[in-house]
């Protein structure tokens, strides 16, 4: 085949072919009649071949090496171009974060977009404290920048610059809810677990309602901390799962004390009184003896008959803790 008609079936261009020519990848090695070069059956071969280690990511000259040494290996090759791939990979990704988080500042000037990249490449600096102290420093902080110290905060792995970082985040009010919010249901852990602490310690009516709802969340801890919230908002909902914090010794303190401010109702300290007594069976040792001492703040006759029960329970420490709580309850 000549050149032209090689080029309609291979969907190579006649000027690659050219070039391949030159270097010797691939050269015509028959003629025709008429004295014209012409491509043989065998030369179409290593022409597939080519194409398929280009789509591979191979060089020109390591596509020649492979094809022009008989006892080649491809292995080590192989794994040096995976490497290289996954590396472009990273740098891809890397990239396309840098693109969306200055897309999310909507930036209205050239100026609003360097500006932007510049806090993004501080925060992406390989100094902990340098990462601190470019988020203590940042003396305006507004909703360009919310996108920005969000995905800072949820990379962030050095305990001084998160706090900083958390810092300036609860400056911004509420701005920065939506991001967090959006990142409480992220696949990473880390991500999860750090928006959780940035809602809490931001600490408005905005974002401690965004946590309060999180009390059906497949995370375990950012649903222990939604119930606890929850509680202390006021709401009664979250007396079971408070409950089975105390029991299970899991932010059992914290549990405890929700339950103390929603024991101020009447009605509600009857009702943790009676469930904390329908799971005293349901728990070991070590919960009953927490249950004790969180009924020890809960109000009314209902506690005092769930102590009277535990203090007379089969295990002496919980027997004894229980009884310790009745007698400092009891009027002097």
């Amino acid at each position: 085949m000549l050149i032209g008609e090689v080029a309609r079936r291979s969907g190579v261009s006649a000027r690659m072919l050219r070039h391949y020519d030159r270097i010797g990848l691939v050269s015509p090695s028959a003629r025709t009649a008429g004295d014209y070069r012409q491509y043989t059956d065998a030369d179409m071969q290593r022409l597939f071949h080519v194409e398929s280690l280009r789509s591979l990511g191979f060089s020109l000259s390591e596509i020649a090496t492979t094809l022009d040494t008989a006892d080649f290996a491809p292995g080590e090759l192989v794994e040096r171009l995976t490497e290289r791939a996954r590396a472009q990979l990273d740098a891809t990704v890397e990239l396309l974060s840098r693109l969306e988080r200055v897309r999310a500042s909507e930036p209205d000037r050239w100026s609003d977009v360097l500006r932007i990249v510049e806090l993004i490449r501080g925060f992406d600096s390989s100094s902990a404290s340098d990462r601190q102290r470019l988020a203590l420093s940042l003396h305006t902080v507004d909703e360009s920048n919310s996108a920005v110290l969000v995905e800072a905060l949820l990379r962030e792995n050095e305990p001084n610059a998160a706090g900083a970082l958390v810092w300036s985040i609860a400056r911004m009010g509420d701005t920065a809810v939506p991001a967090l919010t959006e990142a409480l249901n992220s696949d990473s852990r880390q991500r999860r677990h750090r928006a959780l602490e940035a809602l809490l310690k931001m600490g408005t009516p905005g974002s401690l309602a965004v946590v309060a709802a999180q009390t059906a969340h497949a995370d375990g801890h950012v649903r222990a901390r939604a119930s606890i919230t929850a509680g202390m908002n006021g709401d009664d909902g979250a007396i079971p799962s408070l409950i089975a914090l105390v029991t299970a010794g899991e932010l059992d303190i914290e549990a405890g004390d929700a339950l103390e401010i929603l024991a101020e109702d009447e009605q509600i300290a009857t009702r943790i009184a009676r469930l904390a007594r329908g799971a005293m069976s349901a728990t070991n040792t070590d919960g009953r003896r927490r249950l004790a001492g969180m009924l020890s703040s809960i109000p009314g006759a209902e506690a005092d008959v769930t102590l009277e029960l535990l203090a007379a329970d089969t295990d002496s420490g919980v027997a004894m803790a229980a009884r310790a709580h009745l007698q400092a309850r009891s009027p002097a």
